[in-house]
This record gives C-alpha cells, structure tokens and sequence, in this order.
C-alpha cells in the first residue's frame, strides 16, 4: 500500500492478491464466487469507511479507480504470463491482483494524525499483514501493519 498525504490531497494506493480480498484467484464463474467479487468490489468502493478516516479532516473522495481481471479488467500485455514447456504443452499462471487507487480531498489535513487499516484487517480477514510506504508533511517510513498493530502516525 503506498500513502501520500500533500496539503489537502491524501492518495492511498491498495494492491493486494485477490485471495486476500475475496478468498481465491480464479475467474469468478459460480454465483457464489461472482457474489465474493461483488462484496468485495463494494467494501473498496467505500474507502472512507475501509480507511477509518477521522471526520473531523473532512476528507472527500475526489477520485477512485478499483481494477482487477475479477472485475472484467483486460490484463495488460506484460501480465501474460502463459509459458510454453519443451514439449508444447501451456500453463497458465493465474494471479489475479486487484488493486484500488483513491485521491480524496481533506478540509482539514491537519486532523489526520493517524492512518488506521484495522477496517482492512476485518473486512478481509485473509489479509495478514500489509506493507505501507507513507509520505507525508513529517517525512517518509515504510512500516508492515498487522491486524494487532493496524495504525501508523502521519
């Protein structure tokens, strides 16, 4: 996860392995899975509540951008990862990621102390541990949160 806090503008950059997020990595073709995605896809088109921001920076999502091959995405070219072995024969590597991009746009930047992920850890419960490579006005850290340690200072 990559965060970015410069003056009102706070981007947060999520990238995860679908089995992560949604408990595989195959395309979704049961309802039961196709559900999964949905689910998911709702949770990351929520950032405010997944992020735990406090309403007091009045932060506002500006833009949101959410893509995996789960989502009907076109991989690109350079993730084709089908290899030819000696005798011809294929296999297909399938690891799906999905990640989610938000620009959000905070009144009062100055309220946003922390940068909790504890929503992360609940709401994806197979989600372990997460790096995170924060930038903001006090300098630069990368720091693994986990579900016990979830919030990190700004």
């Amino acid at each position: 996860m990559n965060a970015a806090l410069d003056g009102q503008t706070l981007e947060l950059e999520l990238e995860s392995p679908a089995m992560n997020l949604v408990g595989f990595e195959h395309a979704a073709t049961t309802d039961a899975d196709k559900a999964k995605v949905a689910a998911a896809r709702a949770k990351l088109e929520n950032p405010l509540a997944l992020f735990n921001l406090p309403k007091a920076a009045g932060c506002k999502v500006a833009t949101q951008e959410l893509e995996s091959p789960l989502f009907g995405d076109k991989p690109d070219a350079d993730d084709d990862h089908d290899e030819a072995d000696k005798d011809g024969h294929e296999h297909h590597h399938e690891h799906s990621e999905i990640q989610a991009h938000y620009q959000l746009s905070c009144s009062a930047p100055g309220a946003l102390k922390t940068l909790d992920l504890a929503n992360i850890f609940n709401t994806f419960p197979a989600t372990q541990k997460i790096q995170v490579q924060l930038i903001s006005p006090s300098g630069q850290q990368g720091v693994e949160v986990t579900a016990k340690a979830a919030a990190l200072k700004f």
